[in-house]
């Protein structure tokens, strides 16, 4: 545990250096994190910029006098839009009052669909055509998981996440941990001390045995003798 802590800490402490973490953490810089952060939140403004322009200028219109892709006998009260986190420029947007979370975008809208004719034009109330709500959904669905998870996996990419998570286990943790280990390890060589000890009265307790085992041989022996010498004379 004790070795965990060490070299937990030295990956935090220096990050360019190589430790004993780097071959199973394999860390990108900041800086390519950081732009994958930047075109994550790109794609989430375009699409999300992409779905409103069609709410707007297609969904929310009066039908045109005309056919053609403008007019799918649309009608009804008017499809919310969507909100957009971010602005221009990337930075954060608070959502307006009538936004939409894209998270619950999808389930909202469906109140917004049309049941359709063969070639695709509304029969009745409704705004939307099922392939319409279904791109739309789909592409609101995409940008909520960017918004929610797209700041955490670039600090999975950059290691930020798991810097942040060793530091953490480091401060609250290893100090414990070092201590019990340190126990752990006092029993354990007591332990192996005990064992040792054990065998070497074991060996000297084997040797007075044996040594006993002879003196009385030897001693019989001699009886023996002396009765068998008592004998003959």
């Amino acid at each position: 545990m004790g070795d965990t802590c060490v070299a937990m800490d030295e990956w935090v402490q220096h990050p360019t250096a190589h430790t004993a973490l780097d071959d199973i953490l394999p860390c990108i810089d900041h800086a390519t994190a950081q732009e994958t952060l930047f075109q994550t939140k790109d794609v989430t403004f375009q699409l999300v910029d992409t779905v409103n322009k069609i709410i707007i200028n297609v969904a929310n219109i009066d039908p045109p006098p005309f056919p053609g892709l403008l007019n799918y006998n649309q009608s009804g009260p008017l499809v919310p839009t969507l909100c957009n986190p971010l602005n221009a420029d990337k930075t954060d947007r608070k959502c307006r009052d009538g936004e939409l979370d894209a998270s619950t975008a999808a389930q909202i809208w469906k109140a917004y669909v049309c049941q359709v004719s063969a070639n695709d034009m509304c029969t009745t109330v409704g705004r939307l055509t099922p392939k319409m709500y279904d791109q739309m959904s789909a592409a609101a669905n995409v940008s909520s998981g960017l918004t929610y998870y797209g700041a955490f996996l670039a600090g999975l990419m950059d290691c930020s996440f798991v810097r942040f998570t060793f530091t953490r286990v480091h401060a609250d943790h290893c100090p414990e941990l070092i201590k019990y280990s340190k126990w752990v390890y006092i029993g354990l060589t007591m332990v192996s001390v005990a064992v040792m000890l054990s065998l070497v009265l074991w060996v000297l307790y084997a040797r007075e045995r044996r040594h006993r085992k002879y003196t009385k041989l030897v001693v019989a022996s001699e009886h023996t003798s002396l009765a068998t010498e008592t004998e003959l004379k």
